[in-house]
């Protein structure tokens, strides 16, 4: 039975419908919002309420209504097998949600995943593309993020610790209608075939996901990689996630680790912002090369995801803390944005394609990159090893160049005694990472300060680059996949605290055709 009336609250006009719900249930919708009370949700803290959110945000699905959280309620999730699928305005506001790990059906789900309502499509006609390509003869019905693969070539064959034989080369990019493609977000790699397309239609309209208390009771699993998800996922396009909180509880001893609290993939044109997060405990695990690696998990994670930006974010624990993983890890983005955050990590796992941090601060991980395209940083301060790093699993490699302007650097955040050295990383040449292998070509450092006080007894100043292959100290060395070093490095305003001049590097050889332009400063 439906039956509607209308009623004056606080002098203005309300629709209140009573309505039979979704598997029978009664409730009430006061106005165009939906709340979980009205589908059953106890929000005591105790009663799983997994199943009465599901249905809340079906029904709102189904007739466009925002959701709101009832005010001060705690929503108690169970590691029940089940997904709440948001395609509408949410606001979570002042409810915590509690999300017990301790005993979960399936770790592959998310307890939350924001969708589009927009179908996803294989488009015809593209057979092969080019690097850099600008236009696809192809005509869509909107603007699209298009994922293509080709399985017949491997990127990223790992080295380390944590080998393995590759990743199928892959890559996202948006066209419009007309099959222009965003120029600021280009295509990376050749693809001489194809074997797998993918349109994802990019929605026009601004989706919100306000508030929230989140607390996840940690699992204690095995400490091997069963990467649990057990967060919210973000699978649509132009998407606003404001106010979150994050904590964890319950870490022992062992644990499975997670991919990530608020995870972004397969979409565009999303910002994180005013929200906390928390750093995982790191733990111990055997990697793919027998041996004991460290493992943790993430609470940011990107995947195949362009134009993601995080603005004024923080996180609850010590961001120089080791005991704590690196909270955030991206795959295969671009355009990847840090803006007044205080973060222990930003890493570009299996590469970005240009990426900015501004007015940051990054803690013990620091800035681990691998990609193309132009990094940039400026007004921030990083405290870890080296103020960039390459990443040596992956080949040390970025295509394109990096600009520093106005930070500071901490080596190690001052808490032991370390060589500085602005970008690390390593590169033997004997490996094959399944692509050619670049440093930056330009080097554009203004206004940087190195805190290096807690240097090293026989200390000789902090060094541009670490020593990236202890074996290549003359021609006699042969590299079997050539490493393309750094061109041009433009100095200018350099301090540094122990008064000691930055230096090319230990190794004079490897970079011996650098070309150093020192404008001004010291």
């Amino acid at each position: 039975m439906i039956s509607n009336r209308k009623r004056k609250i606080s002098g203005a006009m309300t629709l209140a419908i009573v309505s039979v719900g979704l598997c029978g249930t009664a409730f009430t919708a006061k106005s165009d919002t939906v709340y979980y009370s009205q589908f059953g949700a106890k929000g005591d803290g105790k009663t799983c309420d997994i199943d009465a959110i599901a249905k809340a945000h079906a029904y709102a699905n189904k007739h466009g209504f925002p959701v709101k959280a009832d005010d001060n309620a705690t929503y108690y999730i169970s590691g029940k097998d089940r997904t709440v699928f948001i395609q509408t305005d949410t606001d979570f506001g002042t409810a915590a949600f509690i999300i017990d790990d301790t005993n979960v059906e399936n770790r592959q789900n998310h307890v939350f995943q924001v969708d589009s309502k927009l179908q996803s499509f294989t488009p015809q006609g593209i057979s092969s593309l080019k690097r850099n390509q600008k236009k696809l003869d192809i005509s869509l019905p909107g603007p699209c993020l298009i994922t293509v693969t080709d399985s017949k070539v491997k990127h990223y064959i790992r080295m380390g610790l944590n080998q393995n034989d590759g990743k199928a080369q892959t890559d996202t990019f948006i066209v419009d209608k007309d099959g222009n493609v965003d120029m600021d977000a280009p295509i990376i790699w050749d693809f001489d075939q194809i074997t797998d397309i993918l349109a994802r239609p990019v929605d026009e309209t601004t989706l919100t996901i306000s508030g929230g208390r989140f607390t996840t009771i940690a699992n204690a699993a095995e400490s091997k990689y069963t990467y649990y998800n057990r967060g919210i996922t973000i699978k649509r396009s132009n998407v606003i996630v404001d106010g979150l909180e994050h904590r964890v509880t319950g870490e022992g001893k062992q644990g499975a680790p997670y991919m990530g609290f608020i995870s972004v993939g397969q979409c565009a044109y999303v910002t994180v912002k005013n929200s906390i997060f928390t750093g995982r405990k790191t733990y111990k695990t055997i990697g793919s090369a027998g041996k004991p690696v460290s493992m943790g998990s993430y609470d940011i994670h990107v995947h195949r995801a362009l134009n993601v930006s995080f603005v004024n974010c923080r996180q609850t624990n010590d961001i120089n803390d080791s005991k704590f993983w690196g909270v955030m890890a991206s795959n295969y983005s671009k355009n990847l944005v840090y803006d007044n955050c205080i973060l222990s990590r930003f890493d570009a796992h299996m590469g970005v394609a240009n990426a900015t941090i501004r007015n940051s601060t990054l803690g013990h991980q620091g800035i681990n990159l691998i990609g193309s395209g132009t990094f940039t940083i400026k007004g921030s301060t990083v405290n870890a090893r080296h103020f960039i790093y390459l990443r040596a699993d992956y080949g040390s490699t970025w295509q394109g160049e990096f600009i520093i302007r106005n930070c500071v650097f901490v080596p190690a955040a001052g808490t032991y005694p370390i060589n500085a050295s602005i970008i690390g990383g390593h590169y033997s040449g004997q490996h094959n990472f399944g692509y050619t292998c670049y440093m930056p070509e330009r080097i554009v450092i203004d206004k940087l300060r190195i805190d290096d006080s807690n240097h090293p007894e026989k200390y000789n100043g902090p060094a541009i680059f670490a020593n990236f292959n202890l074996d290549r100290t003359d021609a006699a060395y042969v590299e079997k996949f050539p490493y393309f070093i750094t061109r041009e490095v433009q100095l200018k305003n350099i301090s540094t605290a122990s008064g000691k001049p930055l230096r090319l590097s230990d190794n004079k050889f490897m970079f011996r055709n650098v070309k150093v332009i020192t404008r001004g400063g010291k």
